[in-house]
């Protein structure tokens, strides 16, 4: 008996349309040639919503890699990550003009989403230990809400500076702040991917690999197909043109080659929990949260080239 393959996204993020738009190319380009098909189950919900739904079955996979899935596979899910869209966060710390090194923001006041302790957090101060200075001499701001609220705090004169992602980095920039620090292109910390349960990856890993394989078709879709890409952002995101190539831009850079999980992505994001005073005692292996085995045969048979 046949059955159609249905992918649920919720609560899509930028990221998270680029995708769904490069795996409906994919996906609808595979139906014609495959008669038997399979319910595939992915919630792009907060893990936090959805970590007992993925525990009692009602979904297969979270899509989603960050603090919130590490915690809560620290605390017991008996879930893994295993696969990268991303391996790199998209932000710039930028200022009100009249600063224009970061040496100069000794002392001031630098906004961020997320709260003090939170991955951007621990995303910058990182980025601010490789630029040789010492984060502990800024002054760090936790803003409640979404980047649009950090762009305000610093457009009012709230914070002397800020940490901004696509789209809102063009739109200071345009407003005179300077960029002074390119934080994602100095850490690495996965901005999505896909979780899910141990059992699953031991029970169906040919599944598995089937869903990493599609994720990947798909994102190299989107890399080859920015004009289709960039008239999904404006449409679904309501973004202009430029802004919308832009935002494209920007998170291509971000984008993981092959989709395999990494050790430094994976020990940024428990750093960041650390930070907030979560599972100080434990020391975590890459094996305790991620499971980067059947992502890299998907990225063999494709002919990825591997480090």
């Amino acid at each position: 008996m046949k059955r159609k393959k249905i992918l649920r996204l919720y609560s899509l993020t930028c990221v998270g349309w680029i995708m769904a738009f490069g795996l409906i190319v994919v996906l609808s380009q595979d139906a014609a040639s495959q008669d038997r098909r399979v319910k595939v189950r992915i919630s792009n919900a907060g893990f936090t919503i959805t970590a007992l739904a993925i525990a009692q079955g009602d979904i297969d996979y979270v899509a989603g890699v960050g603090p919130a899935s590490v915690a809560a596979t620290l605390t017991g899910l008996p879930s893994r990550a295993i696969w990268f869209s991303s391996d790199r966060v998209s932000y710039w710390l930028q200022s009100a003009p009249q600063y224009k090194t970061i040496q100069e923001l000794k002392s001031k006041k630098i906004a961020i989403s997320g709260g003090v302790g939170g991955t951007n957090h621990v995303a910058l101060s990182i980025a601010l230990e490789k630029s040789a200075v010492n984060p502990k001499d800024y002054v760090m701001v936790g803003i409640p809400g979404q980047q649009l609220q950090v762009l305000y705090s610093m457009e009012s004169g709230f914070v002397e500076a800020a940490l901004l992602s696509p789209p809102h980095t063009f739109s200071a920039a345009r407003k005179g702040f300077n960029k002074l620090l390119d934080v994602g292109a100095m850490v690495e910390m996965p901005g999505g991917g896909l979780t899910t349960l141990i059992k699953t990856i031991q029970s169906r890993p040919a599944e598995v690999k089937r869903v990493i394989h599609a994720l990947q078709l798909a994102k190299d879709e989107v890399r080859k197909s920015k004009p289709k890409t960039v008239e999904l952002i404006i449409r679904l995101l309501k973004m202009d043109k430029e802004t919308a190539s832009e935002t494209y831009d920007a998170f291509q850079a971000t984008l993981n080659p092959t989709g395999i999980p990494n050790r430094a992505g994976m020990d940024n994001l428990v750093r960041s929990l650390q930070a907030q005073g979560r599972f100080t005692d434990r020391r975590v292996a890459l094996n305790d949260v991620a499971d980067e085995r059947l992502a890299t045969e998907v990225a063999k048979e494709l002919g990825y080239k591997l480090p």
